[in-house]
């Protein structure tokens, strides 16, 4: 019979296998460094671990990491009944926070439309959102999804649903990334930037 390591060692990268991009090997080398670097620090690892998803929900408004009901950004006077940005995931939220540009609230779908997949409207959180604008009653909505064939489903039914509130409704503009040449462009890129061209 071969050797293997002992059956706590084997539990332990079987948990590891689950997180995403961990495969085998990769769980096995984690589970070493955890268990003899010294370095690691599993027990505080693991109160973090506990601790976070004992305390840690999604915001009854936008979806995003919340300790109360509600988040940080949600809870902010300044941003009540402004834009409301929707995207498709809440962490989609950071990115555009760090950015410092936007100063309005959030809705996370959580998900996009994805018929494939079975994922229709009745699966995102769209009657939330409907709900959130009847009550809110913000000055514009942004939609801030994907550019694929997904994202874009997604931003035309939004669009049409969103139709008899007659709140302006935008999208955020396609283009060439900061320090991106034309020549690695895709021609669906370069349309948008063309497209969403402004006054220079």
């Amino acid at each position: 019979m071969p050797l293997d390591y002992p059956t706590p060692f084997n539990e332990l990268t079987r948990e590891l296998r689950r997180l995403p991009g961990l495969g085998p090997r990769s769980a096995e080398r984690c589970a070493l460094w955890l268990l003899g670097h010294k370095d690691a620090r599993p027990e505080p690892l693991a109160a973090a671990i506990l601790a976070a998803s004992a305390s840690l929900h999604p915001c009854q408004k936008c979806g995003f990491f919340a300790v109360s009901e509600l988040c940080e950004i949600c809870l902010q006077p300044s941003r009540q009944g402004r834009e409301i940005c929707i995207i498709e995931q809440s962490t989609d939220i950071l990115p555009l926070e760090r950015s410092g540009v936007f100063q309005g609230l959030y809705h996370s779908l959580g998900g996009r439309l994805a018929p494939l997949d079975h994922i229709g409207p009745a699966q995102l959180r769209i009657e939330p959102l409907l709900e959130r604008i009847r009550i809110e009653k913000p000055t514009e909505i942004i939609l801030a999804l994907s550019a694929d064939v997904e994202g874009e489903a997604t931003t035309n039914y939004l669009t049409e649903i969103l139709a008899p509130f007659h709140i302006q409704t935008t999208r955020i503009a396609h283009g060439l990334p900061a320090g991106g040449g034309l020549e690695h462009a895709d021609q669906l890129t370069l349309q948008r930037a063309l497209t969403g061209r402004r006054p220079a």
